[in-house]
């Protein structure tokens, strides 16, 4: 499953809170951790200063209270407890799956299971009441989606269409209907 990964785990960039104005990047690779600092000051003995980069392995890094400490200053606590997984392996694979795939996969899913794995992270917060997925689960649910159905899906959004019960949909098409025909 590793071997799916892409060599750049994580990759984020930060400003050091006042009054530094020190920029931070950093990257999580496979191996190692990867910080680069750019100094930014007005200050003479600073003027010169060339940007720094600083590399560790995952198990160094775990081991390195320092640069933990200053992840957690520039980048936040929520950042640094990433990292750390990231580091100690805990790689959310769910996560990483391509948006094609996942969408692919939540179609087949009850809508329970679609409400739970929304919750999983924003991500997949995202994905679970994105449009293309209500749109595939509606016309997997239909035995066919007419030009009407769809326009109406179009328009008052495909989740919205699927949770809107036969009557109201017949109602609703109805009115659309006379609208165009009142506006031709």
């Amino acid at each position: 499953m590793e071997a799916l990964l892409p060599e750049i785990l994580y990759e984020g960039n930060g400003q050091a809170p006042a009054p530094s104005k020190d920029f931070y990047q950093i990257q999580i690779t496979r191996e190692e951790v990867i910080m680069k600092c750019w100094k930014i000051s007005l200050r003479s003995e600073f003027r010169d200063t060339k940007p720094g980069e600083y590399k560790e392995s995952h198990q160094d890094f775990l081991d390195d209270s320092t640069t933990q400490f200053q992840i957690g200053i520039v980048f936040g606590q929520s950042t640094l407890e990433y990292v750390l997984n990231l580091c100690r392996g805990n790689i959310d694979f769910l996560e990483r799956l391509p948006e094609p795939l996942v969408l692919y996969i939540a179609k087949f899913l009850d809508l329970e299971d679609i409400a739970q794995l929304s919750q999983v992270s924003r991500t997949l917060e995202k994905i679970c009441n994105s449009e293309k997925l209500w749109e595939r689960i509606v016309e997997s649910s239909c035995d066919q989606v007419t030009p009407e159905m769809r326009s109406l899906a179009v328009a008052i959004g495909w989740k919205s269409f699927f949770f809107t019960n036969k009557l109201q949909l017949q109602l609703k098409l109805r009115r659309r209907k006379k609208g165009q025909q009142q506006s031709h």
